[in-house]
């Protein structure tokens, strides 16, 4: 039985990230090794629509492309679409709408899971409800294998493993530009979706955390300071602001999980989004306080969600263009500052204060649809592939963790998420 299954099935295979997941998944094919891989979805004259158009763009034959019918509401079509393959790269969301029952059936059916969810109460909640039952029948479910949390959870690995020290604290600037300027969306409504019920969803978020981490953890010092105003950016050059995304839900997990199985100090992080003007850099921290205020309210999250392109700036809309998507941009400059010298425990302070910087930078381009999908394919890959790498038990991980010790940065570098050492100073 296990021979005869699939390695790799995209659920969600008409929806845009679907889409783009399955013509990533058809270029990167010749560079991953023979994989046997279908997709899944509820309507099989759709599924055949993307595949045909797929075809067409790339001029491979999908004909033999085996097509599964399942529902998120027909908890049975999911358990036979997950006793059909090794790996389900599910990209059917919002996940906290539609998320869980395909969790629940990998785990049933003893199928890997990899989404590109970027909504921490959906993670939390799964790591508290189903680790232990992953655990116990050794499947992975792996949340967050996009554009979030891919480039700073593995950043921040890959920073780790350069800086030949103790790592005290992480600051991470994004910035994001087009190469040549054009009008057009380029991050579609379900993106945005996802977002605002993520800052609806703080009280929620507060009740889980304490359910899945009962303790606080160590204290480490020196305490870094969250910079809740625009600030001028050393690191990188032009004005910050905060930015509230999932990386440091994902990282906090992540830095738990290394404390008690790797002995590892664990790290402090808190992200921004950078702009090369100042007044640009208080437009967007008036905005985004006056959306996260309005967020709360379910008056304020339905204006929010009827005007994307409005509140966007015209990034987010129903119907992104290919063009203007392929022509952003991103990088994450990642600041790290520590100490040469490694302490004999993971809880001991260092006396002294830090004095070592390390920079790393993430780049790529397309964040929502080209280096998402090329991440989020990889990591599913990488399941198939690298499992005697990964932790040693099935669980409910972030990617720092069941990726940190394979070869998925290198393989990323590879094909366009760049991970590179910028610089190390001694301070």
């Amino acid at each position: 039985m296990e021979g005869s299954k699939l390695d790799l099935v995209v659920f969600g295979a008409t929806g845009i990230t679907g889409k783009y997941t399955v013509l990533q998944l058809v270029e990167l094919a010749t560079d991953v090794g023979d994989l046997k891989w279908g997709v899944a979805g509820r309507s099989q004259d759709k599924l055949e629509s993307v595949l045909r158009q797929i075809s067409s763009k790339t001029g491979k034959d999908l004909s033999k492309i085996k097509i599964i019918l399942a529902d998120v509401t027909d908890l049975l079509s999911l358990r036979n679409m997950t006793s059909q393959t090794r790996v389900l790269i599910n990209t059917v969301g919002p996940y906290k709408l539609y998320g869980e029952p395909v969790v629940k059936a990998c785990i049933d059916g003893g199928c890997h899971y990899v989404d590109v969810s970027a909504e921490p109460q959906f993670m939390e909640r799964m790591q508290l409800e189903y680790h232990e039952a992953a655990k116990q029948k050794n499947v992975y479910i792996i949340n967050a294998c996009g554009f979030d949390c891919i480039p700073v959870d593995l950043g921040t690995v890959f920073l780790v493993n350069n800086f030949k020290g103790d790592v005290n604290s992480v600051e991470c600037y994004l910035e994001v530009w087009q190469k040549n300027f054009m009008m057009g969306s380029a991050i579609n409504y379900g993106t945005w979706h996802s977002a605002v019920y993520l800052m609806s969803e703080v009280e929620e978020l507060k009740s889980i955390r304490k359910k899945l981490f009962p303790d606080c953890g160590p204290k480490m010092h020196p305490t870094l300071k969250h910079k809740w105003f625009v600030h001028k950016n050393k690191a990188v050059g032009g004005w910050s602001v905060p930015f509230p995304t999932a990386d440091r839900s994902v990282i906090a997990r992540s830095q738990r999980y290394f404390l008690q199985h790797n002995k590892q100090r664990p790290i402090q992080l808190f992200s921004y989004v950078t702009f090369p003007y100042l007044l640009l850099a208080l437009a967007v921290w008036v905005l985004g306080g006056l959306l996260l205020l309005a967020a709360k309210f379910k008056a304020g999250r339905e204006f929010i969600l009827k005007h994307p392109r409005l509140l966007s700036g015209g990034l987010v809309g129903f119907d992104p263009s290919e063009k203007a998507m392929s022509n952003l941009y991103f990088s994450f400059t990642l600041y790290g500052k520590g100490w040469k010298d490694k302490m004999t425990e993971p809880t001991d302070q260092h006396t002294e204060k830090p004095n070592r910087t390390l920079v790393v930078k993430v780049s790529g381009n397309n964040p929502a649809y080209g280096a998402t999908c090329v991440a989020l394919v990889l990591s599913a890959v990488t399941v198939v592939q690298q499992a005697d790498k990964m932790p040693a038990s099935g669980g409910v991980y972030t990617p720092g963790v069941a990726f940190g010790k394979t070869t998925l940065i290198e393989d990323l570098n590879k094909h366009g998420v760049k991970f590179e050492l910028v610089s190390v100073k001694e301070i």
